[in-house]
């Protein structure tokens, strides 16, 4: 059994706010009993993409288990690399992988910069072929990005959506490991499909999106903000059968 934490869009701003929630989640995490093959967080990290943030965030993640992250629409490239990674600064795709004995993980960026809706840009679809061709056929992928490639019926999460998915859903269709795609951006718990594979969307830890049966029409505000953060937890059995378990953490 594989066991991966999911988390997304910390918007990590500098306010105690902020810190306070990102903290209480890492440090559920670092509690457990048992070790995690992989903390994934898929994007948002920032809030406004500055060196400080990333500085904060660095600390906020540190964690005993495997961590693998990708930008949201909120993170600026060259400052995540080099304050959040301690890489170069450089503008392009920020990728990342992460193989286990029984699960590979791949993130991708599909950040646009300057812009809040996504693309996965055609460099980046090349390396995620290139990954998935070296994996072999018998072990499970999780892919996963910052921006949902699928309507999740919130106009205004739908206006950002992951765009160009087309592309994405001709590779996946052709690689039947790949176990679920998984992402952020939405600050809600969903679930649903793409290219015949679950989409497993993690809740936020800023804040929760307010749907559209749960407000006015032209509603002031579209997040709870007094809700508790939250994260999600993909299990791989033996057969490669996924179940996602989504869980609040008190702030």
């Amino acid at each position: 059994m594989i066991v991966t934490a999911h988390l997304s869009d910390l918007h990590l701003d500098g306010q105690q706010r902020s810190t306070d929630r990102t903290r209480a989640v890492v440090d559920y995490l670092n509690a457990l009993p048992y070790d995690l093959d992989a903390v994934v967080v898929t994007g948002d990290i920032a809030d406004h993409g500055l060196p400080a943030e990333y500085e904060l965030a660095r600390q906020l993640l540190a964690t005993r288990h495997p961590l693998l992250v990708c930008p949201g629409n909120h993170d600026e490239r060259t400052a995540f690399r080099r304050f959040l990674l301690g890489e170069p600064a450089s503008t392009a795709p920020v990728n990342r992988v992460h193989r286990t004995a029984g699960l590979t993980i791949a993130l991708c960026d599909s950040s646009i910069p300057g812009k809040d809706e996504g693309f996965i840009e055609d460099d980046t679809l090349l390396w995620l072929e290139d990954v998935l061709a070296r994996t072999p056929g018998d072990m499970p992928v999780l892919v996963g990005f910052h921006h949902p490639p699928a309507v999740l019926h919130s106009p205004h999460i739908d206006g950002l959506r992951q765009f160009g998915q087309e592309r994405l859903a001709a590779l996946v269709e052709h690689h039947p490991n790949i176990a679920a795609l998984i992402c952020g951006h939405a600050h809600t718990a969903a679930a649903t499909t793409f290219a015949g594979k679950p989409l497993i969307v993690a809740p936020g830890v800023a804040s929760t999106l307010r749907l559209p049966w749960e407000h006015p029409a032209h509603p002031a505000d579209h997040v709870h903000l007094d809700q508790p953060p939250a994260l999600v937890f993909h299990v791989l059995d033996e057969t490669g059968r996924l179940t996602s378990h989504y869980r609040n953490v008190v702030a």
